[in-house]
């Protein structure tokens, strides 16, 4: 999992009717002190995140379509879940 937070939403009129129905977000990955550690994704959101919400990302296909039960579609990333708090213990 990776550590992202969400920074904008997909607005598309046209989608495949797998997707249609599924909510779609901009995150951008960060390490757990908060700085930005990678490129913007499009991600499902699965958890009603918000903007600005910091969340958990599945970033592989076979785990996402699992997540999801949507073998079959083009999905990658989805939001699993929303992030309180993050604690590093050395």
């Amino acid at each position: 999992m990776i550590i992202g937070r969400v920074t904008g939403t997909v607005v598309a009129d046209a989608k495949i009717d797998g997707l249609k129905n599924l909510k779609l977000m901009i995150v951008t990955p960060e390490g757990p002190d908060g700085k930005k550690s990678g490129d913007s994704l499009i991600a499902v959101d699965t958890v009603q995140a918000g903007v600005g919400d910091r969340v958990m990302i599945i970033d592989e296909g076979g785990s996402a379509n699992l997540a999801l039960n949507s073998e079959g579609l083009p999905i990658r990333t989805i939001i699993a879940g929303i992030i309180d708090e993050v604690a590093v213990t050395e």
